[in-house]
């Protein structure tokens, strides 16, 4: 069975190829087609490898190792049930993201600062879901790190940008640092990298807790849990939008990987607790994000925030796994499991279908602020539909896959009443109602999200001379459209697709649901609550179409017309329509107090002046503010008092490092 492993080994290794082959020619007009070209030819074969895998025996377990990496370990890859299903994400994100990058990379202006990193980008996210090692795991997380920040960096010339990079690279040091650490405590003193070795160590609780923490601070750096989410919403808009698409649909999936690696499968029986620090931290990262995706007007830095919401709900749905599992409720615990991984797939298409058409209004209209756009169905038709299919999808409205997902996770949630714990009886029940909040607050944040930027007027020039971009990114967003809504009518399959996963990481599965008739799903009992996506689907286009059709039919076929209300003006101007910052306000005025410590100023002229009035919006990050700022100024003025040792004399550097040798002696030999 070493042979698959050997065989996707391949798959990174010719990405890196391509890397040093882009490094070369990206300043030729061909390379463009020949890296996103190549990078698509190897996503597509590594996914039919992996599917091939899955398809013929999903449980088999297929290792090898290599003769690098660490004395007497060597470098290990393992293919299992959970890493086949990762690595269907990563190549099947990655495959449409390279055809998107067919034709949205024909406009890039620096192409020469993204063709080299993207597939090593590719590759180390692909080495990363094979390793089984701490060595190998940590070296490709660092890897992946480094090919993301030179991608978020390729425009940096500008200085926003310049500061994301800056931001997200010690934010992703300071993930790695803490997933050495939980490496680390793992290894114990017997210090064995090997996964397989830290499978049977079996860590004392105080041990365990300590994991679990450092994997939280590592693994949920980089998948964007609050308060460790600051870095996200600067650099995914940064990025190509292409980019943004893989490292919010793609990357952030694998730090969930990572978290699900070491806490389901190297930890051992999770303690009961550990469910509610996860469930906890997963439900106020999901309110809060969608909250700031609220107030936002840019539709990049929209979209970031709103991964972060979603984040959340893989999160709070993994602590009730845990929870579960804790108190053997293993068909409890397959359910919350299989409605995590579930969202993570169904995210991974409509995030980066939304970031793929962020792009494409990018390309047409060169802006991102919603202030600027309007008017876009007139004139990008395609993308405005494909782009209101991911807002569906992503708002859980049926009959798409964003529905299914969270329905799921939603009948977990109400088996909270069997768990034995008064803590976990109140808390799940808590999370639910704020999952809840913020499924309607995406709701309504997509619905300003589409409506602001397609609907209504042109609010700009650029707007008004906007155009239907090319055929390469039409594609890869009508395949993810099919993509959302094929997940959404049978969700059966998928969730039979995840049974060999949660098999062997909780020991249960939900029933099988391909079995069930007119394929309608029923994750605990027909008695309690099913769904059925497919007749959803054929009701409300059976509905829609007899509506057209008979108002068609029988309407009158008299035409008048005449211009909308304007309370009275009679031309109407697109400065009279909604902003994006005017449909949030009434959530603002409700949340903002403690989300945002928001403060709303009315400037008025004076009696008689021309000027207009206006209205100034101040908004904080309390999270940036309470825990970071304090650390960049404690940084910078420990810094400023330390500076003046680059400037001491020849003597005085003798005299410092005579001190600390005889201090490094003292210690030495003092210790017991």
């Amino acid at each position: 069975m070493s042979s698959t492993v050997a065989l996707l080994l391949c798959g990174p290794a010719a990405l890196l190829a391509t890397a040093i082959l882009a490094a070369a020619v990206s300043r030729l007009a061909a390379a463009t087609r020949l890296v996103y070209g190549a990078a698509l030819v190897i996503s597509a074969t590594l996914l039919a490898i992996v599917a091939s895998h899955l398809a013929g025996n999903p449980g088999a377990v297929s290792a090898t190792t290599l003769p690098l990496g660490l004395p007497f370990t060597g470098a290990r890859f393992r293919l299992d049930g959970l890493s086949a299903f990762f690595l269907v994400v990563v190549n099947l994100g990655g495959g449409i993201t390279s055809l998107y990058g067919l034709g949205y990379g024909r406009h890039e202006p620096a192409p020469h600062r993204v063709l080299p990193f993207y597939p090593a980008f590719l590759a180390g996210m692909n080495l990363v879901v094979l390793a089984d090692d701490a060595f190998s795991f940590l070296l490709s997380w660092e890897f992946m790190s480094l090919a993301s920040w030179a991608l978020v960096m390729a425009h940096h010339r500008d200085e926003a940008n310049r500061r994301a990079g800056t931001i997200y690279l010690v934010m992703a040091s300071f993930g790695t640092l803490a997933l050495l650490l939980a490496f680390g405590t793992l290894a114990g003193p017997a210090g064995t990298y090997a996964f397989d070795a830290m499978r049977t160590a079996h860590p004392g609780r105080f041990a365990a807790g300590a994991v679990l923490v450092l994997m939280l601070l590592g693994a949920g750096s980089k998948a964007g849990l609050v308060p460790l989410h600051a870095w996200l919403p600067l650099a995914h808009p940064a990025a190509p939008s292409h980019v943004s698409a893989l490292m919010s649909g793609i990357m952030t999936k694998v730090a969930v990987y990572g978290f699900i690696r070491v806490v389901f499968d190297l930890l051992g029986e999770p303690a009961w607790w550990s469910g509610i620090a996860v469930l906890l931290i997963g439900g106020v990262t999901a309110v809060l994000g969608i909250l700031h995706a609220l107030m936002e007007k840019d539709l990049k830095r929209l979209l970031a925030y709103s991964t972060i919401e979603n984040i959340g709900v893989i999160f709070a749905s993994l602590g009730l796994a845990l929870a579960f599992k804790a108190n053997a409720m293993p068909s409890a615990a397959a359910l919350a499991f299989t409605a995590a991984l579930f969202h993570v797939l169904n995210h991974s298409f409509f995030k980066s279908l939304l970031f793929f058409g962020a792009g494409a209004v990018l390309t047409a209209a060169g802006e991102r602020d919603m202030e600027k756009l309007g008017g876009l169905i007139h004139r990008l038709p395609v993308t405005s539909f494909v782009f209101l299919v991911g807002c569906v999808s992503i708002s859980a409205l049926p009959p798409f896959n964003g529905f299914a997902s969270e329905w799921l996770i939603f009948q977990a949630i109400l088996r909270s009443p069997e768990l034995p714990q008064w803590g976990l009886k109140v808390i799940v029940p808590a999370v639910g109602g704020m999952l809840a909040l913020s499924a309607a607050l995406a709701a309504a944040c997509f619905v300003k999200a589409f409506g602001i930027t397609f609907l209504g007027r042109a609010r700009s020039a650029v707007a008004e001379r906007a155009r239907e971009v090319d055929r390469w990114s039409l594609a890869a967003m009508a395949v993810l459209a099919a993509f959302c809504l094929i997940a959404g009518i049978l969700p059966g399959l998928v969730i039979d697709g995840l049974s060999p996963v949660t098999l062997s990481l909780i020991g249960d599965r939900m029933p099988v649901q391909m079995a069930e008739p007119w394929l309608s799903i029923v994750p605990i009992a027909e008695s309690r609550s099913s769904y059925n996506g497919l007749l959803v689907f054929v009701f409300i286009a059976v509905s829609a179409s007899l509506a057209a059709f008979f108002i068609h039919r029988f309407a009158s076929h008299a035409l008048r017309r005449g211009i909308a209300w304007g309370c009275g003006f009679d031309e109407a101007v697109p400065a009279a329509q909604y902003t994006a910052v005017s449909f949030a306000q009434p959530i603002r005025r409700v949340f903002g107090g403690f989300a945002f410590r928001a403060r709303e100023t009315v400037e008025m002229p004076a009696p008689g002046a021309l000027e207009p009035a206006r209205l100034k919006v101040d908004m904080h990050d309390p999270a940036w503010e309470i825990f970071y700022q304090p650390i960049t100024g404690a940084i910078d003025f420990a810094t400023e008092r330390l500076n003046h040792l680059q400037f001491l004399t020849i003597r005085r550097y003798l005299t410092l490092v005579f001190v600390y040798l005889v201090i490094l002696l003292l210690v030495l030999a003092l210790w017991p």
